[in-house]
């Protein structure tokens, strides 16, 4: 038997311009996805899903020649098996020996919280594969990579896109406010891809991107929570104005006191909140119950 784990991912700065070589600041999260392989007599491949309940979520069964899945309309079948082919083409050794093999995945936070159930995957499926998570990344669902750098980190990290190549650093958060940083669950799942594509009508100018990342870093020497919220309300003005989308703050939470910083594509999945555990009746009185503290949250 064989088992990998890789960790969700929350990205605090560089939302879209991550894309075009920004600076951005992500962090991995205390959730994630494991995958565990073990041999089957029956030849071929057996996967499972479950979901933090342990309630099977996507079943389905492939080739282990071509990866072609039984369930030809299903979209996950197709993911999977995309993604398992683009690992092959860069390992063609992969799964070679095996007469068939029962495949497990096991994510510990809900799918519709946006922590990464596919970079998750797709990490997992590299390190299965033993290849590189970024290229298998770039070669099945395209992206900046950050979630993949996330996914293989245990603590923040500085991650930038250059010339299409991945760079990133782990980081020390200097922050002791983290007791009034909370994550508020907007109740529905961002299509990243979707994000993606409308900003690339719309990519930011070089001296946008160059405030991005002075912002990220200057998070890194950020000592006090007033600083800390100034900065991030400039970085939402900042996109706000290239995305031409009116911030969270401005569609939702208008009369809300303080800091309210989007997370990755704008209109769904958490955003973070500045305040202390009695601000957060305002977010439940509105409907929205799923707020994570910062330390339960973040790795």
């Amino acid at each position: 038997m064989q088992k990998f784990h890789s960790n969700g991912k929350l990205l605090l700065t560089g939302e879209y311009v991550v894309l075009d070589g920004a600076t951005a600041l992500a962090i991995p999260t205390k959730y994630g996805q494991s995958l565990e392989i073990d041999i089957s007599e029956k030849k071929r491949i057996q996967w499972q899903s479950f979901d933090e309940n342990g309630s099977i979520w996507f079943e389905d069964f492939f080739d282990l020649k071509n990866f072609e899945s039984q369930n030809k309309e299903s979209e996950i079948s197709k993911t999977v098996s995309k993604i398992l082919q683009e690992a092959q083409k860069l390992n063609p050794g992969f799964l070679s020996k095996y007469e068939g093999i029962q495949v497990k995945t096991a994510l510990d936070f809900p799918r519709n919280w946006g922590l990464g159930t596919s970079s998750t995957l797709i990490n997992n499926i590299a390190q299965w594969a033993e290849v590189d998570g970024f290229a298998l990344l770039a070669n099945s669902f395209g992206g900046s990579g950050y979630d993949i750098a996330a996914a293989q980190s245990d603590a923040p990290i500085l991650y930038e896109l250059k010339k299409g190549n991945s760079k990133f650093r782990k980081v020390h958060l200097p922050w002791d406010f983290t007791d009034s940083l909370f994550f508020v669950h907007l109740n529905k799942k961002q299509d990243s891809k979707d994000g993606i594509a409308r900003y690339k009508n719309a990519s930011g100018d070089k001296k946008s991107l160059q405030r991005i990342s002075d912002i990220s870093n200057k998070l890194l020497l950020c000592y006090s929570l007033s600083d800390f919220e100034i900065l991030l309300n400039v970085h939402e003005e900042i996109i706000s104005e290239i995305i031409k989308l009116p911030t969270i703050k401005e569609q939702l939470f208008s009369d809300y006191p303080n800091t309210i910083k989007s997370l990755g594509a704008w209109g769904g999945d958490f955003v973070m909140v500045t305040g202390n555990e009695s601000n957060m009746e305002y977010f439940r009185k509105k409907g929205f119950g799923t707020i994570v503290p910062f330390s339960e949250m973040i790795r």
